[in-house]
């Protein structure tokens, strides 16, 4: 995935959950749209280096929108949630995900379950499914494991009871954590923010669901999925 121009700044503040002040290298000072509803914990530190894209389309509020973040002077982090599912579809379609490779067809954002849409359906001409719920996952702690959730998410447990009912019904559901943040090299439930999800996911592994993480190369030009990282779920 090829990013558009990208612009450098320095984060002033994040507030109001959607809007950013940030001070551009030339030293101007924007409010950029910044599409992530979640915590964004550590994702936003003071003065962190930030790049926003710029949209040329007069009926936009806000031309900026908030795209990578540095974290600790070192790592980058994709914080728009918009571009996770379109990652994933493209290492799909490339290959690059061996666990999901050999389907014919996929398609996004099919009806399923009670009120819910599927990342991805994956199948074939006999009728094989298989279900994949895409996870952004953000959050580095200090023990250098990424964590998810960022927050507590009743809509995030739902959706693993939704895949452990699709097992039910004979298809694969599989829990895709979209890792987009170079610094992750492991995963893990955040029981420590949710423990409810933290013991669903443990519920729904153990009925079939298959889980595995994948995280991406990030740079102020591209972003992709290219390295496979092992999923922790404890004991």
């Amino acid at each position: 995935m090829q990013f558009p121009e990208l612009v450098e700044g320095r984060l002033l503040k994040r507030y109001k959950r959607f809007l950013a002040d940030i001070e551009l290298i030339s030293g101007e000072v924007i409010t950029a749209h910044c599409p992530n509803t979640g915590s964004m914990r550590r994702c936003q530190q003071d003065n962190a280096r930030v790049w926003v894209s710029k949209s040329d389309n007069p009926k936009r509020k806000l031309a900026f929108t908030w795209v990578l973040v540095e974290v600790d002077g070192q790592y980058l982090a994709c914080i728009n949630t918009g571009l996770p599912n379109k990652l994933v579809g493209e290492a799909i379609a490339n290959g690059v995900i061996q666990e999901l490779a050999g389907y014919e067809q996929m398609k996004a954002e099919v009806k399923y379950g009670e009120n819910s849409r599927i990342d991805w359906l994956l199948s074939n001409g006999d009728g094989a499914r298989c279900y994949v719920e895409v996870k952004n996952v953000t959050l580095l702690e200090e023990d250098g494991c990424g964590y998810f959730p960022d927050a507590v998410t009743d809509r995030g447990r739902k959706h693993l009871y939704e895949l452990a009912e699709m097992v039910a019904q004979g298809h694969r559901a599989v829990l895709l954590f979209c890792v987009s943040h170079t610094g992750i090299t492991s995963v893990a439930p955040a029981a420590h923010i949710d423990a409810k999800y933290a013991q669903a996911l443990g519920e729904v592994v153990n009925q079939g669901v298959e889980v595995v993480a994948y995280r991406a190369y990030i740079s102020p030009q591209s972003l992709a999925l290219s390295t496979r990282v092992s999923v922790v779920l404890g004991s």
